[in-house]
């Protein structure tokens, strides 16, 4: 793998992928021959996380080849690790394949699955649908503005704390955690059994997921594990899954991520017409579809897929639209320093590269 002393020598002509601003002066089809492998130190050096590491999933001639990276000290591949929001785009598919099932409709208000329960500052159950909380278009407030993101709660406590703020405009994309915290308990109206246990049933044991799970409340990671350490460089490892729930519970690995990605994009896990609704982005303009997040890269490529930040982890997975391309990176620690590292690593794994 090249060095960071490497990457750096490279003419600044060259290394657009290292300021990802500099990428406007590039073709719009291809960018520099530097690889995600070369870019992954940045994210330890000037990134500021103890360790990162990264593993791709390509499909060729119906078998699926694996790349794995890593830079600084304290992650193996095997680990697992908290993925934070990427929770939701498993809670994302249970949803869908339940509207499929006739189970429930997308046009469902919460009112009809949780009655009574949202009432608050302008917030109001009857005029709330399902598909506005899928797409973060329900104006709800996030909870974590309350909590940051580091007190363990109920799932009806963070509702209780969302109706207390200050709600943001309906209709209008505003991401809040407290959307997908509602889910959860929608799904366990509609089925009779938790979210967790729906997304076990429906989706990690049919795909053979077995390094994810979802702790409840348990504090400890399972075996193989590193350390995770928050911003100011406390160690984290230990942490109540309940800050999150069901926006933000999952513990998984690099090698599960790629597989229940390249299996969503894939076809495997949904019919094709509601597929199209989850990559359908119109109701947040542009920003969100139903637990997936489009990014553009500079090269006019885009890639699907989500974000996840919980205490102590930061994780990404990206792939391209037919998911035979998937690439997942992450971090022991809750943020990059510099987020056009983010972009930057993403581009120089699914941009064509010249030479």
């Amino acid at each position: 793998m090249p060095t960071l002393r490497t990457v750096l020598s490279i003419p600044v002509s060259l290394v657009l992928l290292l300021a990802p601003a500099a990428l406007q002066d590039a073709s719009p089809h291809t960018v520099p021959a530097v690889a995600a492998d070369a870019v992954l130190p940045l994210l330890v050096g000037d990134g500021g996380a103890p360790a990162a590491a990264l593993l791709t999933r390509d499909a060729e001639g119906g078998r699926a080849r694996l790349r794995y990276a890593s830079a600084g000290r304290g992650i193996s591949r095997a680990d697992h690790f908290r993925a934070g929001s990427i929770t939701k785009t498993f809670l994302a598919t249970v949803v869908l394949q339940l509207a499929e099932e006739h189970r429930l409709s997308l046009s469902d208000t919460v009112e009809r699955h949780l009655p009574g329960l949202l009432r608050g500052r302008g917030t109001d159950g009857r005029r709330i649908t399902l598909r506005a909380l899928l797409t973060h278009t329900s104006g709800l407030a996030d909870f974590t503005e309350a909590t940051g993101g580091v007190v363990p709660l109920t799932p009806l406590q963070a509702v209780r704390i969302a109706c207390s703020l200050p709600p943001a405009r309906p209709g209008r994309y505003s991401y809040s955690n407290t959307n997908y915290v509602l889910l959860g308990l929608v799904v366990g109206e509609v089925t009779g059994h938790s979210y967790a246990a729906e997304t076990e049933r429906r989706v990690i044991a049919p795909l053979g997921l077995t390094g994810t799970s979802f702790p409840g409340s348990r504090r400890s990671l399972p075996p193989p594990h590193g350390r995770a350490y928050a911003a100011d460089g406390s160690d984290v490892t230990e942490l109540d899954p309940r800050v999150a729930g069901a926006a933000g519970e999952l513990v998984t690995t690099l090698a599960d991520l790629d597989r229940f990605y390249a299996a969503l994009l894939g076809g495997r896990l949904l019919p094709a017409r509601r597929l199209r609704e989850m990559l359908d982005t119109r109701a947040a303009h542009g920003a969100y579809g139903m637990g997936l997040k489009p990014v553009e890269l500079p090269c006019g490529t885009t890639v699907w897929g989500h974000g996840g930040r919980i205490s102590g982890s930061y994780v990404r997975s990206a792939a391209t639209a037919d998911g035979r391309r998937v690439l997942t990176f992450r971090v022991n620690t809750d943020a990059i320093a510099d987020p056009r590292l983010d972009a930057a690593l993403l581009a120089a794994e699914f941009c064509p590269r010249t030479r």
